[in-house]
């Protein structure tokens, strides 16, 4: 062991400095432990080990550093320690980013009696959340019986975190009954202001345990209330919180109401660890309890020595309440019987047809002689109308299913335990997914391509006109060449489209609901005189429900035609690739250019290459997002695709083509 790490250096200087208070103390205690390489503990463990070694061959000097341990701790506040750090702050995302970013530009002077800002001096490296998580607690344990603060004999510091245990206990109670007055709250559910709520009960139920446990430590022959019909109260709140949570996904979300359950809920789990720390009795668990705390703690603390974790934690919930209503909408992309199947298949071949028709009105537009900005509109237009038609005809476009079939694999996760998936089910539900994305694209492909071919047929025997020239021809073909011509960039570009789209939709959904559109409508001023109330109700009800799909096919439609023209201004090579598009494309170009079958094969892989770009990319992307918003993961890679090899190997056929009868 080097000179720099033998413990009894530093318990010489801790000793040597008799000024130093407890947070320096501490700083240095935790310097001195803490690894070069945050993800391996194994130094840390044997650092510990020896310093348990050192205290216990000085024991004069053990019994001085833990009297100027005691002393602080005995003096400091520990309140904000328990309602401060680890719960969403009731200012608001925007308040609370812009107080930490003045703080790192100008940071506030330190309270040394603040154990909150104690903590944070100590644990200062934003690293330290990572190797405090990964030390077992039996090392943190045995460090303080070294140190004797678990021996009992000294109660001083006990008596004051438990004066201070039971003061977080009233204070974080009271906050929850008062949020039974949240605008938002009474919004999703007004019934909760006309009865005593859960909210209200446990903070009576809170505040006679506490009373009653501040008489037992003055008098112990008295009897100690229990805290079993609490912690009823309790999960009857976590009910009640899981209950408006679900009642958002249909009446609407926004980030402060995410952000205040989400508090809500972090606020019930700090106080069901605070009752397991005042059990009169110490035990295993209560010494578990404490070090599960003080790990939570500290991580959070370490965390926020920045704004990305305030980021990720506000976006990551305002992600969950737009990918909830995408995740809604995609379990009708998953089909399960043939029915289903063959249906979807039927709806993507009439939309093959539209999008066949698109295509030709796109390639008629290029014939106008457009300046690029009226060219960049139109085609938007053409795309936007066209994309909205096929929803309107409950029609299927394949590269929209991504980001809905993502989301809704994200809830299938989310709902089994510990939020990892079982690679079997999951396994299922890939094959499903890809099977009616298989049907989808096979009735888009399958109908716009020989439409294609039959239009231009049609105009060439009837109208004696080729529906392109030579030059155009040459320039839609070059467009489907996957590396020459950059198909694969431009089908990765539409992908991303594709997802952003879906976004767009469902947060356009989640706005709908949240401000109850469908309900303003039916009563606005304007619309009571100019229409009877059938057709204000009619009028109402399709707006709540084709609202975020609408204007979200319009947003894509957008995207895509903007793509080309922004290539123009900058001129960077951009435009986009969409497999059905693509067909069509294919399709007009054969009849102008009389393509030979073997030339005409390659083109068409490479317009499959197309659509499986538009669907990784998009797919790859929601479930991205999707799994982050929710905070689950897929698990093992390795066990999800062996999984999936023996679902493929025992029913080869489920891969294109569903069975009989549901597995479900």
């Amino acid at each position: 062991m080097s000179q720099a790490d033998d413990p009894a250096d530093l318990l010489t200087a801790l000793e040597d400095e008799p000024d130093i208070d407890l947070a320096e103390i501490l700083r240095r205690l935790v310097d001195w432990l803490r690894p070069d390489d945050p993800r391996n503990v194994a130094p840390v463990i044997a650092r510990l080990e020896s310093l348990v070694l050192a205290l216990q061959d000085q024991p004069a000097l053990r019994e001085r550093l833990r009297e100027r341990l005691e002393a602080g701790l005995e003096d400091a506040r520990h309140l904000t320690l328990y309602t401060g750090i680890g719960l969403f702050s009731r200012r608001g995302f925007f308040r609370e980013a812009a107080e930490l970013l003045y703080e790192r530009i100008n940071p506030s002077p330190m309270d040394r009696t603040d154990l909150r800002d104690v903590l944070y001096h100590v644990f200062h490296d934003p690293d330290d959340a990572v190797w405090v998580a990964r030390l077992p607690d039996d090392a943190w344990l045995r460090l303080l019986s070294a140190l004797g603060c678990l021996s009992g004999e000294h109660p001083g510091v006990l008596e004051r975190a438990r004066e201070e245990i039971l003061y977080a206990l009233e204070m974080l109670s009271i906050w929850i009954a008062a949020e039974e007055l949240e605008p938002e709250l009474l919004r999703l559910d007004p019934s909760i202001a006309e009865r005593n709520s859960a909210f209200v009960a446990q903070e009576r139920e809170i505040a006679a345990y506490v009373r009653e446990y501040r008489a037992w430590l003055q008098d112990p022959t008295c009897e100690r209330r229990d805290d079993r019909h609490a912690r009823v109260l309790l999960e009857q709140c976590a009910e009640q919180i899981e209950k408006l949570r679900t009642l958002s996904h249909s009446r609407g979300n926004s980030l402060s109401l995410t952000h205040l359950l989400e508090r809500l809920n972090q606020t019930l789990a700090r106080i069901h660890k605070l009752l397991d720390l005042l059990e009169p009795e110490e035990s295993a668990t209560t010494r578990a309890t404490a070090v599960g705390l003080f790990r939570e703690l500290v991580t959070t603390s370490a965390r926020r020595h920045g704004v990305r974790a305030l980021w990720q934690d506000n976006i990551r919930q305002v992600s969950r309440s737009v990918t909830q209503h995408v995740s809604d909408t995609g379990e009708k992309y998953i089909t399960r019987g043939r029915q289903e199947y063959f249906g979807m298949l039927g709806s993507g071949a009439g939309a093959g047809v539209i999008i066949a028709l698109m295509a030709l009105i796109k390639i008629q537009i290029g014939h106008l002689g457009l300046s690029e900005g009226w060219y960049a509109f139109w085609s938007s237009l053409n795309y936007g109308l066209g994309f909205v038609l096929i929803h309107m005809l409950h029609l299927t476009v394949a590269t929209k299913q991504p980001a809905m079939t993502a989301a809704r694999m994200a809830a299938a996760i989310e709902q089994t335990e510990r939020g990892t998936a079982d690679p079997s089910k999951l396994a299922d539900l890939l094959v499903r997914v890809g099977r009616s994305q298989f049907a989808a694209i096979l009735g888009n492909v399958g109908v716009a391509l020989p439409m294609a071919l039959f239009i231009g047929l049609f105009a060439l025997s009837v109208f004696e006109q080729p529906v392109l020239d030579s030059t155009k021809a040459g320039y839609l073909l070059d467009g489907l060449r996957p590396v020459a011509g950059l198909a694969l960039l431009f089908a990765a570009i539409a992908g991303v489209w594709l997802f952003v789209s879906g976004l767009v939709a469902g947060w356009l959904d989640n706005r709908c609901a949240y401000l109850d559109l469908p309900g303003r409508l039916r009563e606005h001023p304007l619309l009571r005189r100019l229409l009877p109330q059938r057709a204000r109700h009619g009028l109402a009800n399709w707006v709540g429900y084709h609202y975020g799909a609408v204007l979200g096919n319009m947003v894509f439609g957008a995207l895509l035609g903007a793509t080309g023209y922004v290539g123009y201004l900058t001129g960077l090579p951009l435009d986009i690739q969409h497999v059905a598009f693509a067909s069509a494309n294919l399709g007009y170009v054969t009849v102008n250019e009389g393509l030979a079958l073997a030339t005409f094969g390659l083109f068409l892989a490479f317009v499959l290459l197309i659509g499986a770009i538009n669907l990784w990319v998009s797919f790859g992307l929601a479930l991205y997002v999707a799994l982050r918003a929710r905070g689950v993961r897929i698990g093992s890679p390795a066990r999800l695709l062996r999984a999936y090899g023996r679902h493929l190997r025992r029913h080869p056929a489920e891969f294109l083509l569903p069975p009989p009868r549901s597995r479900d």
